[in-house]
């Protein structure tokens, strides 16, 4: 990367640590992927960094978190017997909603038009993790795909993980929107922590998108971003969209995905920096990782 960012560390306490040794024994790595604005590829994104991790040796779980309008299924040419509606109900086990996708890589699909999903309350919220905690410690990493916008679902999730990944495109839109989910973020729950990637981007504007936004927050909000990469504009995804195929998939060399590549082999060195940190916190709960001075 060309622009100077600060490190992701994970924070925790040494007493913390001590207290909690045993806590995730798996070190597994909760990352949530949101945006401000719709339409800008997070889902995409989630699945495709998914599909990259696996195929460097990782372990992970894919969580479909826009719990309305879940979609992953459909870029997979899937159709769930179960989803995450019937986990809440209490009539299933966690693992008979699961889709394995590959070796390495399962799903835990959403459902689409079911506002008790994206009406959940705190209650709601705390049962569902609890119920996965266990299914999760299996995992090395597990990606959050949330749902756009600040709702309270998006921002119970996005506090729970250990990265917070903010998708923007260079337009103005996306951009204003980015920043205020961090804004909201940081006012109501006092987190500083998160990364940036700009999709749909060349070098160039990716890093001009990233300058502009690490800015407002350092003016405004007093800290500044990391910059996790960019992805550039590729016309085969529209393609592989439409073919129900991963681009990892139906693409494997395009430049979107070895720009993928790039990210994931940074998420990869997150987790193998912050192993026994990480392995004293659960993989889902109010965590914020700190950010030092010093450049990946």
């Amino acid at each position: 990367m060309t622009d100077t960012n600060p490190e992701i560390t994970a924070g925790a306490t040494p007493d913390e640590q001590s207290a909690t040794a045993a806590v995730n024994p798996g070190s597994t790595v909760s990352l949530c992927i949101m945006s401000g604005k719709g339409g800008v590829g997070k889902t995409n994104l989630s699945l495709n960094l998914g599909l990259v991790l696996r195929d460097m040796g990782h372990k992970l779980l894919l969580m479909d978190c826009d719990l309305g309008l879940a979609n992953l299924d459909v870029l997979l040419g899937l159709t769930p017997e179960k989803n995450m509606q019937d986990l809440l109900s209490g009539d299933v086990r966690p693992e008979d909603v699961l889709l394995h996708v590959e070796e390495g890589l399962d799903i835990l699909p959403a459902a689409s038009g079911v506002p008790e999903l994206v009406e959940m309350d705190q209650n709601q919220r705390d049962e569902l993790f609890e119920t996965l905690t266990d299914m999760i410690k299996g995992y090395e990493f597990l990606l959050l795909d949330l749902g756009a916008g600040i709702s309270g679902t998006v921002l119970a999730l996005a506090r729970m993980a250990q990265m917070r990944v903010v998708l923007v495109t260079p337009e103005p839109t996306s951009l204003t929107d980015g920043y205020a989910i961090i804004k909201v973020l940081n006012a109501k729950y006092g987190v500083r922590d998160f990364c940036v990637v700009v999709n749909q981007a060349t070098a160039k504007e990716a890093s001009e998108t990233f300058q502009r936004l690490n800015m407002a927050c350092k003016t405004f909000l007093g800290f500044d971003l990391v910059n996790l990469g960019h992805v550039r504009l590729d016309r085969t995804l529209t393609q592989a969209v439409i073919d129900q195929t991963p681009l990892a998939r139906f693409a494997p060399e395009c430049p979107a995905i070895k720009d993928i590549r790039v990210i994931a082999q940074r998420v990869s060195s997150y987790r193998k920096q912050n192993m026994e940190t990480i392995s004293g916190r659960k993989a889902l709960k109010e965590f914020l990782p700190t950010a030092t001075s010093r450049n990946p």
